[in-house]
C-alpha cells in the first residue's frame, strides 16, 4: 500500500514524485491524486505510481505523509485531507497570506512544512556560511535581482492557463516571498520594507510583473527587485561587507568573493546538478530532493525543516507591506497598469 499521497500532479507533482524516487520509494508507495485525467495518466505512464480519483480511495492507514502541490489558492484543499486523517503535509511555496492563517489555524495537531526550496540551493548555504561566519565583518548592504519570463516557465501551455495569469497568484507576486524565504533566513527579518509594483511589459495576461522594494535592517540595508519579463532569466546577488564582497549570477553557477585586506578574488564553484528535461539547466533538482528528504526528516524531528508557518505568515506579511506602501493590493488596478 501507498505510504506518501501527492495532491495535485501538475509541474511541481511531478518533480515531488521524483523527489520521493530520488530518495528510494518505490514507485508502487506512491499514490497521485489530480482532478485533471491526463496529468494522471502522465504520471502513471512516466513514474508507475498508483493513481486515485479522490479521497475515498486511499488508506490513510498505510499513508505516512501528504504532499500539497496544488496552486497557491487550493492549498487550503489538500491540507484539510491531510488534516481529516491526522498526517504530517508538506505544501508548496505561498502567496495568500489568508490562506496559510486559515491553515495554520486547522492545523495545530499535525506537522505542515512550508516549501522554501530555495535554502537548500548550494551557493544559497555557501552564502550563508559566509555571512554567518563574520570573516569580512558586517553586512554594508545587499542588492537582489530575481528576473524570469513568465511564458518560459511553462512553454508548454498558455500562461492564461494556469494560475500565474491571476493577479493573487500572479508570477511576480508569488516569487517576492519565494526569494524573502531564503533572504530572510540569511539576514533576518527586516526593521522595515517599502516598494512599488507594476505592469510594465508583457507577458500574456494582465498582472502586475515587477515588484523593487527596499528594506531597512538599522545599521544594514537592502534591495529586492523581482520581475517575470526578464527575457534572459537572472538571478544577480551583490552582497557588500565591511571588509569584502561577494557576487552570485546562477547562470555562472559560482560565487565570486573578493577580500578588501589582501586585494585578491577566489571562485567557490558549484558542483553540478541534475535536472529534469524540459528545464533549464540552471533549475536542479537537487535542491528539490533535498527539500523533501528535510520534510520527511521534519516528520521526526520538526527541528530538522528549516521554515514554519509562522516563518512564512511573517514573509507574506513582507509582501503585504511592499504593496501596502504603494497604495495596497486592492487599489484600482487599472490605476497602477503603466500605458503601452
Amino acid at each position: 500500500m501507498s505510504k506518501y499521497l501527492v495532491i495535485g500532479l501538475g509541474s511541481m507533482g511531478k518533480r515531488r514524485v521524483r523527489c520521493l524516487l530520488a530518495l528510494g520509494t518505490r514507485p508502487e508507495d506512491i499514490c497521485g491524486m489530480d482532478k485533471c485525467q491526463k496529468r494522471c495518466e502522465e504520471a502513471r505512464e512516466k513514474y508507475g505510481i498508483r493513481i486515485v480519483s479522490g479521497e475515498r480511495e486511499v488508506d490513510f492507514g498505510q499513508i505516512k505523509a501528504v504532499i500539497v502541490s496544488l496552486p497557491p489558492d487550493k492549498h487550503g484543499i489538500g491540507v484539510d485531507i491531510a488534516v481529516r486523517h491526522g498526517k504530517p503535509v508538506f505544501v508548496e511555496a505561498s502567496v495568500i497570506l489568508s490562506e496559510v492563517e486559515a491553515i495554520a489555524e486547522k492545523s495545530r495537531d499535525i506537522f505542515v512544512a512550508p516549501s522554501c526550496t530555495f535554502v537548500f540551493h548550494p551557493m544559497i548555504k555557501e552564502i550563508k556560511k559566509i555571512v554567518r561566519s563574520g570573516e569580512f565583518g558586517k553586512v554594508c548592504n545587499f542588492s537582489y535581482h530575481s528576473g524570469q519570463y513568465l511564458p518560459d516557465w511553462h512553454p508548454w501551455e498558455n500562461v492564461k492557463d494556469f494560475y500565474v495569469s491571476s493577479r493573487e497568484t500572479g508570477g511576480a507576486r508569488e516569487i517576492v516571498p519565494y526569494e524573502l524565504t531564503w533572504i530572510t533566513d540569511i539576514f533576518g527579518f527586516p526593521e522595515d520594507i517599502k516598494g512599488y509594483f507594476r505592469q510594465t511589459g508583457k507577458t500574456g495576461c494582465n498582472i502586475e510583473d515587477s515588484y523593487a522594494s527596499s528594506m531597512s535592517y538599522g545599521g544594514m540595508v537592502g534591495n529586492l527587485l523581482v520581475d517575470v519579463v526578464s527575457r534572459y532569466p537572472a538571478r544577480n546577488l551583490i552582497i557588500n561587507f565591511e571588509e569584502g564582497q561577494v557576487q552570485w549570477r546562477w547562470d555562472t553557477r559560482q560565487l565570486e568573493v573578493y577580500q578588501a585586506q589582501t586585494g585578491k578574488h577566489s571562485f567557490i564553484k558549484q558542483d553540478e546538478q541534475k535536472h529534469e528535461n524540459g528545464y533549464s539547466a540552471m533549475i536542479g533538482e537537487d535542491m528539490y530532493i533535498e527539500e523533501i528528504a528535510a520534510f520527511l526528516s521534519g516528520i521526526e524531528d520538526e527541528s530538522n525543516y528549516p521554515n514554519s508557518l509562522e516563518k512564512d505568515m511573517k514573509v507574506l506579511k513582507l509582501l503585504r507591506r511592499i504593496e501596502d506602501t504603494d497604495g495596497g493590493f486592492h487599489r484600482g488596478y487599472e490605476d497602477r497598469i503603466s500605458p503601452n
